[in-house]
């Protein structure tokens, strides 16, 4: 038995553009669809083609002229969003309608005002009237975390039984803790009987900041897909960030034991585009794609890191696509790392007294100023310099 390959879902486009502030035009979707293809992404979910004119155009317009990857488009469990969306996919060179309808009994109660049996009944017609119109067919079970489990394991059974082929299990809110969430997938695939050939996917979001606990936990249990957005993007706080999943199992390969379709080469430069076109700069500290995520301040760190980058580094920024800046010198950095820095900016040939004292300069600089960059390197040997010549102009006189 080969491997296990984890499919890679990618939702920037439909739930990423639901973070509030954010709005894709026709171009900004496809730019990031065609980078999401350079990325490796098996299925890119392109938007919901009945929430706009526009939307339907940019969905149709990825799906007309993107080849190598699935395109999905989203729909509520009505006629008339599975004909948009069929329309807009029709060119599609591998469709997937991706449908759904709330399962939780507070849904059901205050948003859809419908019974457990109604809301059964649509959501097996409409996956039953959407047979033949899509090479795939996805359901989600929206609020499927806060759904009674055996009501959840009955309507994935008859949705199956009527044609999808594809199971979406959401923490739409971002409710679930990670063991929770995993034993949720766990008893989905152990009490669904037809579920040999459907894929189960897990779709995280980070209300709570579990997003990609719970995506990773999911997989670990038996899901066999999972939904992400780059950066994280996405309604409130966000979805589970796709370079936080896919380099945690790139990372942990011994634990996981699991493949993936993504050229982690690229996911800065993707992580930057999506940035550009949101208006959304990341936060420093941001995990795999921040400013400082490879970037060491603490002199300890940094001589560990000097001597073997495996100290404090578990994964290469080249492997993201990063040209690594390693050292964020500042007071606390130690003279290994600021030796370092000086001879990467061409100064090879100090002696010991002067590059003590630059060091010094250095350190009473980084005490009154916040950020140092080279060109305040570059000011404290080159004061130092001038002061160790004047002084030797100085003996040679006396």
């Amino acid at each position: 038995m080969g491997v296990k390959r984890v499919i890679v879902f990618d939702t920037t486009l439909r739930d990423g553009e639901q973070t509030p502030g954010v709005n894709f035009n026709i171009n900004d979707k496809f730019e990031i669809a065609k980078q999401l293809v350079s990325l490796g992404v098996d299925v890119i979910e392109a938007g919901f083609p009945a929430a706009s004119n526009g939307d339907f155009e940019a969905v149709k317009n990825i799906a007309d002229k993107l080849k190598g990857v699935t395109i999905a488009a989203m729909a509520r469990s009505v006629k008339e969003d599975i004909d948009r969306a069929s329309s807009a996919l029709k060119n599609a060179e591998r469709s997937r309608l991706h449908v759904f309808i709330a399962t939780s009994d507070i849904h059901l109660k205050y948003k859809l005002k419908m019974s457990r049996e109604e809301m059964l009944q649509r959501a097996v017609e409409m996956v039953k009237y959407a047979k033949g119109k899509f090479d795939e067919i996805e359901f989600s079970a929206e609020d499927a975390s806060r759904t009674d489990w055996d009501f959840l394991v009955k309507v994935f059974s008859e949705v199956i039984d009527a044609g999808a082929n594809v199971i979406n299990v959401p923490d739409t809110v971002g409710y679930a803790m990670p063991r929770e969430f995993g034993e949720l997938i766990k008893y989905i695939r152990n009490n669904i009987p037809d579920i040999d050939g459907v894929m189960i996917s897990a779709h995280c979001h980070n209300d709570l900041g579990m997003a990609v606990a719970n995506s990773l936990s999911a997989i670990e249990n038996g899901a066999t897909q999972v939904e992400v957005t780059v950066n994280g993007i996405g309604e409130r706080a966000g979805n589970a960030a796709m370079e936080e999943v896919v380099m945690a199992l790139n990372t942990r390969k011994d634990y996981f034991g699991l493949v993936h379709g993504i050229n982690t080469k690229e996911i800065y430069n993707t992580s930057k585009l999506v940035s550009k076109l949101t208006g959304i700069n990341l936060q420093p500290n941001k995990a795999i794609v921040g400013a400082n995520a490879f970037r060491h301040q603490a002199g300890i760190h940094q001589h560990g890191v000097i001597n073997n980058r495996a100290t404090y580094e578990i994964m290469k920024p080249e492997d993201i696509g990063i040209v690594p800046d390693t050292f964020a010198l500042g007071k606390l950095s130690g003279r290994n790392a600021f030796e370092l820095k000086v001879r990467q900016l061409g100064y090879n040939n100090l002696s010991s007294g002067e590059l003590s004292d630059a060091f010094r300069r250095f350190k009473d600089l980084a005490d009154r100023k916040k950020v140092i960059v080279d060109e305040d390197i570059r000011f404290v040997v080159e004061e130092t310099l001038e002061e160790f010549r004047s002084l030797k102009e100085g003996e040679a006189w006396a």
